[in-house]
């Protein structure tokens, strides 16, 4: 059975662009799409909550639109997922680059008639929202099911607990430092690329962007002999 922790693993290095193209997601849909997240719910959550008391500049729509295509990406990951105990690891992650990167190319081909500026029209934005977050959340639910340490790819609040919590100031042994520090800067650096290319030329060239690389980084991960291996159940 592969391990997601042994040095031969090709997936932490695969979590690890992923993570940029959450950065990069982010800046689409905060940026783009009118203060809402489609990779981190969190964000959602606060957002509704000051929605429902008529705060001005959020809009409860989306981000019920966002958290209800969230679950259900993450709903079919699931059952995706259990699927394919005992089976291939790359047959697995190559259903699940296909699935998001066709998701975010998708939503790339509604953008092309969406203003961002006016965020209209609204039914192309709600759109681009629900096709986002479903690819978020079956990466999410993916991602939960192989266990990796410290590289969820979307969420860094408990990795940069861990980094302070674990080091050795406060006596610990600084484990998995690397990878911590890692999902931080692939963050940011998605985040400040996607800024860049949604400032430049809207939602487009970003979209496209991060599903090619969601399928070129799996498909490169296929290549290694550790993802022929089963996936444990």
């Amino acid at each position: 059975m592969l391990s997601p922790q042994s040095e031969t693993s090709p997936l932490p290095w695969l979590l690890l662009l992923l993570s940029v193209t959450t950065g990069m997601v982010d800046a689409i849909s905060v940026l783009g799409l009118g203060k809402v997240f489609t990779a981190n719910m969190t964000g959602n959550i606060v957002f509704l909550g000051f929605a429902a008391v008529g705060t001005p500049g959020f809009a409860p729509l989306s981000y019920v639109v966002a958290i209800i295509a969230f679950m259900g990406g993450a709903l079919a990951a699931g059952r995706i997922g259990k699927g394919h105990a005992g089976l291939p690891l790359r047959r697995w992650l190559m259903i699940a680059a296909l699935v998001e990167a066709g998701l975010l190319w998708a939503a790339a081909a509604i953008a092309l008639g969406f203003d961002v500026t006016s965020q209209s029209p609204s039914g192309r934005l709600h759109a681009i929202i629900a096709l986002t977050a479903i690819a978020m959340g079956f990466r999410n639910a993916t991602i939960r099911q192989l266990k990796v340490p410290d590289l969820t790819t979307t969420v860094l609040t408990l990795t940069i607990t861990g980094i302070a919590a674990d080091s050795r100031l406060a006596g610990g042994g600084n484990p998995n430092w690397g990878r911590r520090i890692g999902s931080v800067v692939a963050i940011c650096l998605g985040a400040a690329i996607g800024a860049v290319l949604v400032a430049r030329g809207g939602l487009v060239t970003p979209l496209i962007l991060a599903g090619g690389l969601v399928l070129a980084g799996t498909l490169a991960c296929m290549t290694h002999p550790a993802a022929r291996q089963p996936v444990s159940p």
